[in-house]
């Protein structure tokens, strides 16, 4: 299940400013052999190359595919000529979030413009957009993978409005083909991609965040590569004091 998190209320200065963080909400799967993985992806491996009786200390020993877990991918996923995982500016993995209720939506139902219209007067550059479904619900089963998508012109008008980070609390941000549904070719992720954008995907909690929430996405600093696991969370910060 999703945590949150009270922090120690002692403020830091910021620009000269004094800030603190009051709650942090973790909106990340837990990483272990038994993480649901998408289809055809690497299955993660992780086990004990050093133990305290036999070594004098613990480590661990881990395998697992570049987006395993609560991840973002890079440009580079969909595009050759695209930025990889530790080229992109920092920027786009922290900012201000804006959480966008599309909860209770069919199986495989498209997220239309008409759904994100009434949470467009919040979006713009350097806001990351989180679609909250509900899907985590069905983390673990089959029915994850049947969960709803978003349409490309919806994805089309968020990029106009200076959208360029997308967190997702399901697997991924276009349709998840199987034998009975073929996808549309993932234009979603291309349009995203070649936006220069990113695509967080399988995270959680988003109905934690009863705040405007400071969201940290930042990936591990993968040389090359297409996209990286992150610890996703919300930071409520309190206003700087006057």
């Amino acid at each position: 299940m999703p945590y949150s998190y009270l922090v120690n209320p002692r403020p830091r200065s910021v620009e000269g400013a004094a800030v603190h963080v009051r709650r942090i909400v973790d909106l990340s799967v837990p990483l272990s052999a038994s993480t649901q993985i998408y289809p055809g992806d690497p299955v993660p491996r992780i086990e004990p190359a050093a133990t305290i009786e036999a070594d004098g200390f613990n480590l661990l020993s881990l395998r697992l595919g570049s987006q395993t877990g609560t991840h973002v991918d890079a440009p580079y996923h969909f595009r050759a000529d695209g930025a990889r995982i530790d080229e992109m500016d920092l920027s786009l993995f922290a900012g201000e979030g804006a959480v966008i209720d599309v909860t209770g939506l069919a199986p495989r139902a498209r997220i239309t413009w008409e759904s994100i219209a009434p949470a467009a007067g919040r979006l713009g550059p350097g806001v990351i957009a989180l679609l909250h479904t509900g899907w985590p619900d069905r983390y673990g089963t089959p029915a994850y993978f049947d969960h709803p998508f978003l349409d490309a012109d919806a994805c089309r008008r968020m990029l106009g409005l200076g959208v360029r980070t997308f967190l997702l609390d399901f697997p991924n941000i276009d349709e998840t083909p199987d034998a009975a549904h073929p996808g549309e070719g993932f234009p979603a992720h291309r349009l995203i991609a070649a936006a220069g954008g990113v695509i967080g995907e399988n995270l959680r909690g988003f109905e934690q965040i009863d705040f405007t929430p400071f969201v940290s996405c930042l990936p591990l600093r993968l040389a090359g590569a297409d996209g990286a696991p992150v610890r996703a969370v919300a930071m409520d910060l309190a206003p700087p004091a006057r």
